[in-house]
């Protein structure tokens, strides 16, 4: 299994934004001596819920710092950017790291930074659409043209040129089906969060997978899930945390993207599938969907965190993870502690697992 950290930058309610990337970066920096294989940063504007607005730029440092693990921007918001910047970014950044680059491409979801960044939201699918479709053109050949509505762009040559092909490390961050479409018919692979129980999850990759193999006639690349973490040698203690950090983070989200709003409904369908998410949210009274986040995600002590992962691994036939270490409140003391003692306990093992056929047990 592959095995990446993604990092979030949240603020913190005790530490200077200052602080709070000096922590990041350092997890960034440690990451590779623990034995993850990619690290991987977000894009995010203007608030406490995440702030980093370069990814492709941080990533650019820890390019330097480091030798041998992948950098993945997850993800590069196509409607906020122009798609010759994303591929010249993507590009630079593979040279910097000789060769360490993976790509990802999402369209974002939150009102506030589409208005402060002056895009129509119901805009944000065709936007994706046509921007994705050049940019990963552009890294394969090194020109990128476009005639589309949004980005009409002529043949023009990328210098540096691409240091290779980007197929087997490009991925669509997201999970409505419009993008899962989308996904397989760009040879994308596909991240998603931990936000879904297992069986859901399922059913929605399954849908993509066939029209990837429809698309290309063979499988498409494991699925990447994007999940949040505590390990703690006590259990109840590492539920404890989880009820506390983990809701917490949820409802960060859900304050974030106005998941109990009805603008939704205003975006000529761009955003139907969560429309119907945030009528569901709307009727939610007892903060069950806290509850529900949680579980859907990794808790527990060692032993009880390789179960889940087992579980959900032999359920997609294999599976990459992106695990997200740092999130809401949580002191950065507990982050380390759980990190830790997740990369001695649990990493070994999970990198240890060969793609199994959904039916088949691990190693089998």
């Amino acid at each position: 299994m592959n095995v990446g950290m993604l990092l979030q930058f949240q603020g913190r309610a005790h530490e200077s934004d200052a602080e709070m990337y000096q922590q990041e970066l350092r997890l960034a920096l440690e990451a590779e001596a623990m034995g993850f294989d990619r690290i991987m940063a977000v894009e995010h504007h203007f608030t406490n819920y995440a702030m980093c607005p370069d990814n492709a730029q941080f990533l650019s440092y820890v390019a330097a710092k480091t030798s041998t693990i992948e950098l993945m921007p997850s993800a590069f918001i196509l409607p906020w950017n122009d798609p010759v910047r994303v591929a010249e970014k993507a590009i630079l950044l593979d040279h910097l790291s000789g060769g360490r680059a993976a790509i990802g491409m999402g369209r974002g979801l939150a009102r506030r930074e589409f208005d402060s960044f002056r895009v129509d939201m119901s805009e944000s699918r065709a936007r994706y659409d046509e921007s994705a479709a050049m940019i990963v053109e552009a890294l394969e050949t090194g020109f990128i043209e476009g005639d589309g509505p949004f980005y009409p762009q002529p043949r023009t040559e990328l210098r540096p040129r691409p240091l290779e092909s980007f197929k087997g490390r490009s991925y669509m961050v997201g999970g409505s089906p419009g993008s899962l479409v989308t996904a397989a018919r760009l040879d994308l692979g596909v991240m998603q969060f931990g936000t879904a129980p297992t069986d859901d999850a399922y059913a929605v990759w399954d849908g993509y997978r066939s029209a990837y193999v429809g698309e290309h006639g063979n499988d498409p690349l494991p699925l990447m899930t994007a999940d949040l973490v505590v390990c703690h040698p006590d259990a109840k203690k590492a539920e404890e945390y989880a009820r506390k950090y983990q809701a917490d983070y949820w409802f960060l989200v859900m304050n974030h993207y106005e998941l109990l709003s009805t603008h939704f409904e205003d975006t000529r369908g761009a955003y139907d599938t969560y429309a119907q998410l945030a009528e569901t949210l709307r009727n939610d009274k007892d903060n069950a969907s806290a509850d529900a986040y949680v579980d859907n995600n990794l808790y527990g002590d060692p032993a009880q965190i390789l179960d889940q992962l087992r579980a959900k691994y032999e359920k997609f036939g294999g599976l990459q993870l992106a695990l997200m270490p740092s999130y809401a409140d949580m002191p950065y003391d507990v982050v380390w502690d759980s990190l830790k003692l997740f990369a001695d306990k649990v990493l070994p093992e999970i990198k240890s697992w060969a793609p199994v056929s959904a039916a088949a047990g691990v190693g089998g």
